[in-house]
């Protein structure tokens, strides 16, 4: 009886038009890990449920930006002076390398700033993906200007192999069939197929390079055919082949960085220099290297919750595959974020030289040890702040320090 009710189910949304998510957006995205998420609130599958603050709907992500108060934020304000030494009390006994931007946008209350070397570079990692979602959306944006219902659909339908661009990759990616219900973690392989809405998720949600590469990859596809795009496997392959590769390079680093431009973020703020996996090098080489600010990503998420980057239903979208539905690590798994919406990205990145009785281990780099954190937190009851924190602590696995900052960052936001 419980399965023909399912069933029943599966039968009725799958007849309703586009419906919310995250949780609740297979119906709308076809990411088929969030089918799952659902049926695991709904009971059908016996997990432990998402915390309460990763059960938004569609229905209840917006963005925070859009009226006056935005447009107050063409340029950041001045750094408030009492949430200015509040932030700054609590990093006297930490390594000096921290940066820290975090601006308080509590509807009704004054906007508030306060930053800790908002201008010294780093290595992004990881976070460097938001710019690629961020090149996907404008080149969907090019191709269908006037219908964000058909850029959706051509997430939705393309369907996509990963080839080479997908390897190697160490970050397991979540793989479930709806007919079935058979769910695995695992590396990707090669001969992989997903929908293009599946590999930005992968990319976004459990931070998967090799999803990364694939998504710029389709990204300079859309560059390069325009309307003729989504292109087989095998014109794509001769592309890439057979253009010169300084001609890739030029149009690859374009894809990703002419959006950050474009929402007023400067080259020193943030730029990306590189795919994320060494065969997707080989095929597309990137250029200058990769370096951002805290202060590049605050701008990046004051644009977002503008409707700036892009266009406001693409700014809105990316915010919503932002959205942390799945296990919360780093700054996002601080206990005081329960149950708040995060929209979060992490990103890190360490290398190792030889040192006499130093033994390299994951995330304790003696030579780099980048550890990065992008978050928007929304309480329950209004409280809302964005918030970038960068790292270079040698030897250190960073991330219980992220986690505790945040906590004490979340109790000055709230004081």
């Amino acid at each position: 009886m419980k399965n023909r009710l399912i069933l029943i189910a599966l039968m009725l949304v799958t007849a309703m038009p586009a419906s919310p998510y995250p949780i609740d957006g297979y119906w709308t995205t076809g990411i088929s890990r969030l089918l799952r998420l659902q049926l695991v609130l709904d009971g059908s599958i016996k997990e432990t449920a998402p915390i309460k603050g990763a059960q938004k709907s569609i229905l209840d992500i917006a963005l925070n930006l859009t009226n006056s108060r935005g447009d107050s934020l063409e340029t950041l304000p001045k750094p408030d002076a009492a949430m200015q030494k509040s932030i700054t009390s609590i990093f006297p006994n930490l390594d000096e390398s921290y940066s820290l931007s975090v601006l308080e946008i509590t509807e009704g209350k004054p906007m508030r700033l306060a930053q800790l070397q908002p201008k010294r570079g780093y290595q992004p990692g990881s976070v460097g993906k938001l710019a690629v979602i961020c090149g996907l959306f404008a080149e969907l944006q090019s191709l269908y200007p006037d219908s964000f219902e058909k850029r959706q659909e051509l997430l939705k339908t393309t369907m996509i192999r990963a080839g080479r661009w997908a390897i190697p990759n160490e970050h397991t990616v979540p793989i479930f069939d709806p007919k079935t219900r058979k769910f695995e973690k695992r590396i990707l392989k090669e001969s992989d197929v997903f929908s293009l809405y599946e590999w930005a998720d992968h990319m976004l949600s459990v931070s998967s390079n090799g999803a990364a590469s694939v998504v710029w990859r389709e990204a300079v596809l859309m560059r390069a055919f325009g309307e003729d795009y989504p292109v087989s496997e095998e014109v794509a392959t001769e592309y890439f082949k057979t253009t010169p590769k300084s001609k890739l390079t030029e149009i690859g680093m374009a894809v990703v960085n002419d959006p950050l431009r474009a929402a007023g973020i400067t080259e020193d703020e943030w730029r990306l220099g590189s795919l994320f996996t060494s065969e997707a090098k080989k095929l597309l080489p990137g250029s200058g290297g990769s370096t951002a600010t805290t202060q590049g990503m605050l701008k990046f998420m004051v644009a977002l919750e503008r409707g700036k980057l892009v266009d406001t239903a693409s700014s809105l979208e990316i915010k919503r595959l932002m959205y942390m539905t799945d296990r919360r690590i780093r700054y996002a798994g601080a206990a005081v974020l329960k149950d708040a919406a995060v929209y979060f990205k992490s990103g890190s990145l360490y290398g190792c030289t030889p040192e006499e009785g130093y033994i390299c281990e994951k995330y304790k780099g003696n030579k780099q040890n980048y550890m990065n954190s992008v978050a928007i937190v929304e309480h329950p009851d209004g409280t809302t702040y964005l918030v970038a924190l960068m790292s270079n602590v040698l030897k250190k696995n960073s991330s219980s320090d992220h986690y505790g900052l945040a906590s004490q960052i979340d109790r000055i936001v709230w004081k």
